[in-house]
C-alpha cells in the first residue's frame, strides 16, 4: 500500500517565475486603455478591438479572453447607479414618466458607452496579471493556451 503525502504546498508570488506583475497597476493601465505591462502603449485598435501586440514594449494581447464579462460589469455598474438615482428621483421628486425616459434611457446609454472599453481593458489587464490563458510565458507545454 502506497503512503499519501499530507503536507500541504503553499504557492506565493515568488514562486512564480518571470516578471512580477502586480494586479492593481494593470488593471489601472487597462482601465485606462493602455497596455497593462509598460503603461504606454494603446491596447485598443477600435472600438472594443484589441490591438494584436503593444507598440512600445511588444506585449501581445491576442491570447485575450475577456468574451463577456466586461458587458456584465458595465451592466452591473450602471444599473447600481440609475436605479438608486431613479428611485430617489421618484420618491422625493415624482416627475412624469416621459421626462425620467427622457433621463435615464440616455444616461443608461451614455454610461454604459463610456464605461464598456476602460471595464475591458481592465479585464485583460487582470488576465495578464494573473497570468491566464496565454499570458504566461512558463506554461507548462502539455497544457493548451486557450
Amino acid at each position: 500500500m502506497e503512503t499519501v503525502s499530507t503536507a500541504t504546498t503553499v504557492w506565493t508570488r515568488d514562486d512564480v517565475k518571470g516578471e512580477k506583475r502586480d494586479l492593481w497597476t494593470a488593471m489601472k493601465r487597462g482601465f485606462r486603455c493602455r497596455c497593462p505591462r509598460c503603461g504606454e502603449g494603446k491596447m485598443f485598435r477600435a472600438f472594443l478591438k484589441t490591438a494584436d501586440n503593444c507598440s512600445v514594449c511588444g506585449l501581445d494581447f491576442t491570447p485575450h479572453r475577456a468574451d463577456d464579462l466586461p458587458a456584465y460589469l458595465v451592466i452591473v455598474i450602471v444599473g447600481h447607479i440609475v436605479v438608486p438615482a431613479a428611485l430617489w428621483i421618484e420618491t422625493n421628486y415624482s416627475p412624469a414618466v416621459w421626462l425620467q425616459l427622457a433621463i435615464y434611457l440616455p444616461a443608461t446609454f451614455l454610461m454604459s458607452l463610456m464605461l464598456l472599453q476602460p471595464v475591458k481593458g481592465s479585464v485583460v489587464g487582470l488576465q495578464w496579471a494573473l497570468r491566464m490563458h496565454g499570458f504566461d510565458e512558463n506554461a507548462p507545454s502539455d497544457i493548451p493556451p486557450v
